[in-house]
């Protein structure tokens, strides 16, 4: 539209030129060299403006000349890129595709045309990868790593092939490099903060976090988060020997986190001791609410270790109280009554436990508490380790498929920080087949006791036929599948096989089994 608006002025305006120059007629003498040449002004303007184009073309031709060689190099290189870029397409697409001979194909044709540019250095490297050529990656990206634009890249392919072969030093050399010339790249700030976890230098991983927050690489949250868990790590191993930097440092770690169990349960022990216990109970409970654990229990149950078992009780159902009767609150105070030889208090307070499918710290207290009211000889005790053995396991600290019965700062297999968590491991348990007993002989006159009431929680007292039966029916144990481990690490025993083998144990050990456990 405006093109055409713009031709049709520009046609106008020469049209009005041409009338204006035909109604002023007049003359034009050019006088050269003793000639006179004489001709009217319009057909001097003519010839002015037919030389001008014929010189044009002349000029254009002559530099045509002039620059065909140019002309012919560049375009014979601009066909060779275009080649060039078209094989590392294609290469790339064969990488992606798993395609090694392919792959390995476009990269030398990308090499032979583009030269040792940093896609055709990357395509190559990657070839080399998927042939399952290290030698060959790791000389391509060394490579990359001697030219200034591609020195990072480099270092991220030579830190991926160091894991690759498991030699973390050189590794963690790539990565502190990396982190030194690039401090917001991402992957090498989290393979320092994964090294510096590894080896327990809590100070430098805490530099490594604060710098990552302030490049905005992590949220504020996230932040917080590990800090505290750092903070946490530095108090657990100072508590002993450096009881006040472990205050200082754990104070702050609870700041940060007040869900961090392990955190409130060191701020427990240490202000207790210090003789601070509303501020050490007031910590504790804060954490119980967000989070009801059981080591939170045990510090908060002796933090007057003066305290009576009965005053240990009532501290129980405090905490009961805070977490609207969790299953870990009733555990405790379970416990709780069981020491104060309350057996009623202690059955009340496991029974809704019992209903669906008790867990086997559940067991076990019921277990202890048929032992201690009953005797060691007490068939129902010996019941309830029976039904331990098969019953679901309670939550334990799990990391990358690693169960522990204690907290760490950072993941066995992988070094991750802040890896644990407290949850139910997966229930693998599956039953052995049974083996049929060999028929026993029956007694010429059986002497049967007699059955007792059922309350509901305890089931009726069986006879000694029965009970010979139940203890018959008890006796393949199940098998323990290992929970499942990331990485490449072989696998092991299960750490939580260790809470089941309580379950096997004799009924005088059943009270002692449920105080290590729980």
């Amino acid at each position: 539209m405006w093109r055409a608006l713009a031709f049709l002025a520009l046609l106008a305006l020469a049209a009005f030129g041409a009338v204006w120059i035909a109604d002023r007629p007049g003359t034009v003498t050019v006088v050269w060299n003793g000639y006179q040449i004489g001709t009217s002004l319009a057909v001097a303007l003519v010839g002015v403006i037919a030389a001008a184009i014929v010189l044009g073309l002349l000029w254009a031709i002559v530099r045509g000349v002039i620059g065909l060689p140019e002309a012919l190099v560049r375009g014979s290189a601009e066909r060779r890129r275009a080649k060039g870029l078209s094989a590392l397409s294609r290469g790339m697409v064969a990488v992606g595709s798993g395609d090694p001979l392919a792959a390995r194909r476009y990269a030398g044709d990308a090499e032979r045309l583009l030269g040792s540019e940093p896609l055709t250095l990357l395509l190559k490297a990657q070839a080399a990868q998927i042939s399952g050529d290290r030698d060959a990656a790791e000389s391509a990206f060394q490579r990359m790593v001697d030219d200034p634009e591609t020195r990072v890249l480099g270092l991220r392919g030579l830190f991926v092939e160091a894991r690759r072969r498991e030699d973390e030093t050189a590794a963690r050399a790539y990565a502190t490099e990396a982190a030194r010339l690039a401090p917001s790249v991402t992957w090498a700030n989290e393979a320092l903060l994964e090294a510096q976890s590894a080896d327990g230098d809590w100070a430098a991983a805490l530099e490594t976090i604060e710098r990552r927050s302030s490049l905005g690489l992590i949220d504020k949250a996230t932040a917080r988060r590990q800090r505290a868990v750092l903070l946490t790590a530095i108090a657990g191993e100072r508590e002993a020997g450096e009881p006040e930097l472990a205050g200082e440092r754990v104070l702050q770690a609870v700041k940060l986190a007040p869900d961090l169990v392990p955190a409130a349960c060191i701020a427990g022990r240490l202000l207790a001791r210090r003789g601070d216990l509303k501020k050490a109970a007031r910590i504790v409970e804060a954490a119980w609410k967000a989070n009801p654990h059981p080591d939170l229990a045990k510090v908060y149950l002796g933090l007057r270790p003066g305290d009576s078992v009965r005053d240990r009780l009532a501290r129980a159902e405090t905490l009961a109280k805070l977490s609207s009767w969790d299953p870990e609150a009733r555990l405790a105070v379970a416990q709780a009554a069981l020491d104060a030889r309350d057996y009623g208090r202690a059955r009340e307070a496991a029974k809704p436990l019992l209903a669906d499918r008790p867990t086997v710290r559940a067991c076990l207290m019921m277990a202890a508490i048929e032992e201690a009211e009953h005797g060691a000889a007490s068939g129902q005790a010996r019941e309830w380790l029976a039904r331990a053995a098969r019953a679901p396991r309670d939550p334990v600290w799990i990391a990358d498929g690693v169960a522990s019965d204690t907290w760490a700062p950072v993941s066995p297999v992988t070094g991750r920080l802040d890896a644990f968590a407290w949850r139910e491991p997966p229930n693998t348990l599956v039953a052995a087949p049974a083996v049929d007993p060999e028929p026993e002989p029956k007694p010429s006159a059986p002497v049967l006791a007699p059955a007792g009431p059922s309350d509901g929680l305890n089931p009726p007292r069986a006879s000694v036929t029965d009970q010979n039966a139940s203890e018959s029916k008890a006796a393949p144990l199940p098998t323990l599948v290992p929970a499942p481990t990331s990485g490449d690490k072989a696998d092991g025993p299960d750490p939580v096989s260790a809470g089941m083998a309580a379950a096997a144990l004799p009924a005088s050990g059943a009270e002692r089994a449920v105080r290590r456990i729980g």
